[in-house]
C-alpha cells in the first residue's frame, strides 16, 4: 500500500478478504486488498473480468450474501467508522446517503414498474424526506444530470428513456443525497462512444460541483485516463500495481499492466490485430501458487512460482507486485508465456480435457524449460 500523506482518507480498506464457499471449493475472489481514497479524489480500479473489482465494491457496502462472506480480520473504515462493526440500521443510514453506487446496466438497476422520478424520490424518502420534498429533489437532480424537460421525464418509465438517459437517472439516484463517496461500477459499459464521453464528462462536472469522491471500476484504461487521478490495477483477487495515472501510463511496471496498456488501440496506428494477453484469469478457487500472473507473463522464472511477490515500492506513490522490482535485468530476456508454450504443444490452453494433475505436470515441465533457458543466458 502506498503511503498517503496528510489527512485521514475518506475510505481506508486493509487486508480485505471476501470468499465464496461453493461446491467447487472456496473462491477467494478478493484476497488481501488494501486501498485508500481521499476526500474529493477519483480512483480508478482496473482489471479483467474475474479479477475481483466488483466484489471489492460490494464488500465496501457489505452487500455480499451467502455463500459469500467478508472474512474476519478485514478492515473497512469510512469517515472514521468501522463498516464491519456497524449494525443493520447504521448501515442503512450510510448506504445511499454517504456511500452510493452506480451500476453498470441501468435497465437492471431501475425498476420497470415505477417512474424514474418516483425511484429517485424514494431514496430521499427512505432517509427521512417528505413526499413533496422528495419529488422536488428528484426533479432537481434530473436537471443537474442534464436531462431535458425534467418535470415530464420524471413521470416516465425506464423503457421510455434512451440508454444514456437511463444512466443519467441512475447517477441522479446516486447523487440525490450528496454522498461523500460514489462507487461507479462500469458506468459506461453498455453505452456507445459518444454517450460514454458525455457520461464521463458529467461525472467529472458533478464531482467538481459536489466534492464527491469516486471509485471508478472499469476494464477500460482509456476511461481511467480521462477521469481518474490515481489508478489501482487488480489481478487474481489482489492489487498488483498502484500509481498516479500519469506515472502508470508513462512507467507501468507490472507485466499485467503493461499487457493492458499494449492492448489499447492507438490513434494513427494501423494494425490488423490488437495486442492481447494470452490465456485467461485463473478461477478464484484455484489461484496458482507464487505469482498469480506467472503463466501469462513473458518474464516469469522459477522464483515466480516459488515466492508470492509482495507489493514492492517502485517510486513515490507507485507500488508493484512483481519480482522484477528486485531483478530488473530479466526484462531483457522475454520468452513466450507458459500458457502459449503449453498450447503450442497441444496442451490445456487449446481446450483439451486434461485433469488437474496433467495440467500441473505440463506447467511444471514448461517452467523447468524456461528456468533452464534462463541459466543458458547467464541469468541466475
Amino acid at each position: 500500500m502506498t503511503d498517503r500523506a496528510a489527512a485521514e482518507p475518506l475510505l481506508s480498506i486493509r487486508n480485505l478478504h471476501t470468499f465464496f464457499y461453493t461446491d467447487a471449493g472456496v473462491a477467494r475472489s478478493v484476497d488481501g486488498v488494501s486501498l485508500d481514497i481521499a476526500a474529493g479524489e477519483t480512483v480508478g480500479l482496473v482489471g479483467e473480468s474475474g479479477c475481483g473489482k466488483s466484489v471489492t465494491a460490494m464488500s465496501i457496502l457489505r452487500l455480499i450474501r451467502p455463500p459469500g462472506r467478508v472474512e474476519a480480520g478485514s478492515e473497512i473504515v469510512f469517515e472514521g467508522k468501522d463498516i464491519m462493526g456497524l449494525g443493520d440500521k447504521e448501515l442503512r443510514a450510510i448506504r445511499g446517503a454517504r456511500i452510493a453506487m452506480v451500476f453498470q446496466e441501468p435497465m437492471t438497476a431501475l425498476n420497470p414498474v415505477f417512474t424514474v422520478g418516483d425511484q429517485i424520490a424514494e431514496v430521499v424518502r427512505i432517509h427521512g424526506g417528505s413526499k413533496e420534498e422528495a419529488w422536488k429533489r428528484a426533479v432537481e437532480m434530473l436537471t443537474v444530470v442534464g436531462i431535458p424537460s425534467p418535470e415530464q421525464r420524471a413521470k416516465e418509465y425506464p423503457h421510455q428513456l434512451s440508454g444514456g438517459m437511463r444512466q443519467r437517472v441512475v447517477i441522479a439516484m446516486a447523487l440525490v443525497l450528496n454522498p461523500a463517496l460514489v462507487i461507479a461500477d462500469e458506468p459506461t459499459t453498455a453505452l456507445d462512444v459518444t454517450i460514454q464521453a458525455q457520461i464521463l464528462e458529467l461525472l467529472k462536472d458533478l464531482q467538481q460541483k459536489f466534492g464527491t469522491s469516486i471509485l471508478l471500476i472499469t476494464h477500460d484504461l482509456g476511461v481511467v485516463a480521462e477521469t481518474a487521478s490515481r489508478v489501482i490495477v487488480m489481478y487474481g483477487g489482489e492489487v498488483v500495481e498502484e500509481a498516479t495515472v500519469e506515472e502508470l501510463f508513462k512507467k507501468a511496471h507490472h507485466p499485467y499492466t503493461e499487457g493492458l496498456l499494449n492492448a489499447m488501440p492507438q490513434v494513427g496506428e494501423a494494425k490488423e490485430r490488437l495486442n492481447t494477453i494470452p490465456g485467461t484469469v485463473p478461477p478464484p478457487t484455484a489461484w496458482p501458487k507464487g505469482c498469480r500472473f506467472r503463466d501469462r507473463c513473458p518474464y516469469s522464472w522459477d522464483r515466480c512460482e516459488a515466492e508470492h511477490p509482495p507489493l514492492y515500492s517502485i517510486g513515490e506513490g507507485h507500488v508493484s507486485r512483481c519480482h522484477l522490482a528486485e531483478e530488473p535485468q530479466r526484462r531483457a530476456h522475454p520468452h513466450k508465456p507458459i500458457v502459449e508454450q503449453i498450447a503450442d504443444e497441444g496442451g490445456f490452453a487449446r481446450g483439451s480435457q486434461k485433469g488437474e494433475r496433467d495440467v500441473a505436470a505440463e506447467r511444471a515441465a514448461v517452467s523447468a524449460r524456461v528456468g533452464s533457458s534462463d541459466k543458458g543466458k547467464g541469468i541466475s
